[in-house]
């Protein structure tokens, strides 16, 4: 059944703007040359420095893009953001239009990181990248002027799964401390593949049940939602959530990840994991890109209110 009808009206343009395509290995080229479509951006009053830094033991650098406010006085609180893509699309320039007004906004710095994408690079591949990248900005983080006591994760989508991996990771290895993860709209269950009961509302639109299927299977390298899979591929399998950083999770209700992301947030509660979570109604996979659509303003304005609080206190 179609869930046209539960669409908000003001972010329906983008279905055409943007419309649904099916992944494969062979679209896949193709979809990585696909732009998407966000707004101009200003550039003015904020530095962009690329750095190529150390990858994990035995595999090439990484490239952070570092995003900072021209004139800024102290050291700075930073935001480690993981762009989206479904494990096989994307990367951190794709973002830069966003990540410039978030500066400018909140006044903090942003480290972007371009991670290794699947099926090329299979787990551990992204999640070791995002660690190093994460692990050097710890380490530079006096050099950088930023504040090591107010560093978060934020992703959205792929980039939200691997954010909330990273955090789990970074609590395991207890090498540096998060202070909070940001995760919109994340990926983090390969079981909702493999649903008995699938919500017969969600993931029409934008990315749907087959490309789902497709980047998991790239992401791990076989079939998802079979034992075994790693929490740290996919963050809904950990069985201990306590010890976690303060999380936000916000998702659009016709979302194919809705339920996983529920989940996610009823078990960070039950774990003592200061934890906000928000749906917005007649939202699909990305909707919030839109930028005058009054449901794309409430979430990114709630996504701004928990970021101030977050990085500032």
């Amino acid at each position: 059944m179609s869930s046209r009808h539960l669409v908000d009206p003001e972010v329906a343009p983008l279905l055409d703007l943007w419309p649904t395509t099916t992944l494969t290995a062979e679209t896949l080229p193709l979809a990585r040359g696909r732009a998407i479509p966000l707004p101009p951006f200003e550039t003015a009053g904020v530095a962009l420095e690329r750095r190529d830094v150390p990858g994990p033991e035995g595999a090439p650098d990484i490239t952070l893009h570092i995003y900072r406010p021209e004139s800024a006085a102290g050291p700075l609180p930073a935001i480690y953001h993981i762009h989206g893509g479904g494990y096989v699309l994307g990367a951190a320039k794709d973002m830069e239009g966003v990540h410039r007004g978030l500066v400018r906004e909140l006044g903090c710095a942003i480290v972007s990181v371009d991670y290794r994408l699947a099926p090329e690079t299979v787990f551990p591949g992204a999640i070791e990248d995002c660690y190093a990248g994460l692990g050097w900005l710890f380490g530079e983080a006096g050099a950088l002027g930023i504040d090591a006591t107010r560093i978060g994760v934020m992703g959205e989508s792929a980039g939200g799964g691997l954010a909330a991996a990273l955090a789990l990771l970074a609590r395991d290895r207890a090498e540096f401390g998060l202070a909070f993860q940001l995760l919109i709209y994340p990926m983090i269950d390969d079981r909702t593949c493999t649903a008995a009961d699938p919500n017969p509302h969600v993931g029409e639109f934008i990315w749907n049940v087959s490309n789902n299927r497709f980047g998991w299977s790239a992401l791990l390298g076989h079939e998802p939602g079979i034992n075994g899979v790693s929490h740290y591929a996919a963050a809904a399998r950990a069985t201990d959530l306590t010890g976690l950083p303060p999380a936000f999770i916000s998702t659009g209700s016709l979302d194919l990840f809705l339920e996983e992301d529920m989940e996610y947030a009823r078990r960070l509660l039950r774990a003592g994991v200061p934890t906000e979570f928000h749906v917005f109604p007649g939202g699909f996979h990305g909707y919030d890109v839109m930028p005058d659509a009054r449901v794309s303003k409430a979430t990114r304005n709630a996504s701004l209110a928990a970021l101030r609080r977050f990085l500032h206190g």
